[in-house]
């Protein structure tokens, strides 16, 4: 007997499903999460978008920038990173970047058209001599009108409670990948330690950011355990960053990967649109490796589901896609940054006070307890 296919039918039918994939669930099995990576392609990316278009603006993508305020000399053996002092990357360890060169940073990044700025910090865990430091650079970005991201390392209790009261809207710790491939990237922590950072985070209030990184020689079902794992915590992290891996020299893994060990472009496709069908509110992010990707490959990432991207040039030490590429190719796509959603406006007064002040002006300004307006009596002595 012939096959007839019914096209109207089947759209109906997929339409239906995808619309179910709208409410959240925390739920899911390993089994429906590897379904979903083995559907046909073209029913994986319907079945994404919709998703996607019942959650979001599909034209609009937030815009994040990443600065490294503390690089190198990290204490953890990630296999992946050019910042680990087990590695000979030859990448210097530097000192916690001041709080006025990191504002300038973000002013550029605002200009820019960042709504979000990301800061991340080569560290196990931080120092509680650093924090008040740290709490200024928070302060003085939600300043300046922008959302404000941290990536740390392990927090302490007391840790996470500075960082909440100090305004933090989003803190990023990745899991990285698999449960049972963890120890063949990191073995200087666990798997356990990464989800007890996280509930920390979440239980403060604090929106988590967490995804991870493909292409490091684990299998399907890593990426299938990887994303189940996000899906099914308590909360789905509102920020889902999905990294390709990008080989450093003098790190393990360009040693011991081959030059053609990523996944395919069409693999790392899917990985985004089950992403967006596992946890449908949370912004979905192309982060490490969009400069090695295509215009193509980026605009099919954006119709699955992909609706962030880091902005800039570099990721903490790595090269990413310069910013006029970025913009002419959402020119071309029709795309549009999402605008600046936060409760501080960006005040010129800020931007003349970061102007004429000193390190010590600025640290003073904002680690004090009470943090007056840079345009009242108090402080026009320093312009």
């Amino acid at each position: 007997m012939a096959f007839t296919y019914n096209a109207k039918q089947d759209g109906i039918n997929m339409s239906k499903r995808a619309l179910n994939y709208s409410t959240p669930r925390h739920d899911w099995s390993m089994d429906e999460v590897m379904e979903l990576f083995s559907l046909p392609f073209n029913d994986l990316l319907f079945q994404a978008h919709v998703t996607h278009r019942e959650n979001f603006n599909p034209s609009e993508v937030q815009i994040s920038t990443l600065l490294s305020i503390k690089t190198g000399g990290c204490a953890e053996n990630c296999k992946y990173c050019s910042q680990s002092a087990h590695h000979e990357t030859k990448l210097p360890a530097s000192k916690l970047m001041e709080v006025n060169e990191t504002l300038e940073q973000a002013k550029e990044a605002r200009k820019n058209g960042a709504s979000r700025f990301c800061m991340g910090a080569a560290w196990r865990n931080p120092k509680d001599r650093d924090m008040a430091t740290i709490t200024a650079m928070i302060k003085g970005v939600k300043e300046l009108g922008m959302e404000t991201c941290m990536t740390l390392g392990m927090l302490s209790d007391e840790q996470t409670d500075t960082l909440k009261n100090a305004g933090l809207d989003y803190y990023n710790h990745n899991i990285d990948t698999s449960r049972d491939y963890y120890d063949k990237v990191v073995t200087t922590r666990t798997f356990d330690d990464r989800l007890e950072t996280l509930e920390r985070v979440r239980s403060a209030g604090i929106n988590v950011c967490s995804g991870g990184i493909v292409g490091m020689g684990e299998e399907r079902k890593d990426r299938v355990s990887m994303l189940h794992t996000l899906a099914t915590l308590p909360e789905h992290p509102q920020s889902v960053p999905v990294n390709m891996l990008v080989k450093v020299g003098g790190t393990p893994l360009d040693k011991l990967l081959p030059d053609d060990s990523n996944i395919s472009p069409l693999e790392f496709v899917r990985t985004i649109a089950v992403a967006r069908i596992l946890m449908p509110k949370s912004d979905v992010r192309l982060s490490a490796g969009r400069e090695e990707m295509s215009d193509e490959l980026q605009a099919m990432c954006f119709f699955a589901g992909a609706n962030s991207i880091f902005y800039g040039e570099k990721l903490l030490t790595t090269s990413n896609a310069t910013q006029n590429h970025d913009m002419a190719l959402f020119s071309e796509l029709g795309i549009r940054p999402t605008e600046m959603n936060t409760p501080n406006a960006p005040k010129k007064c800020l931007d003349d006070f970061l102007d004429n002040s000193t390190e010590d002006d600025v640290s003073n300004h904002f680690t004090s307890d009470s943090t007056p307006d840079p345009s009242s009596e108090q402080t026009t002595h320093v312009a």
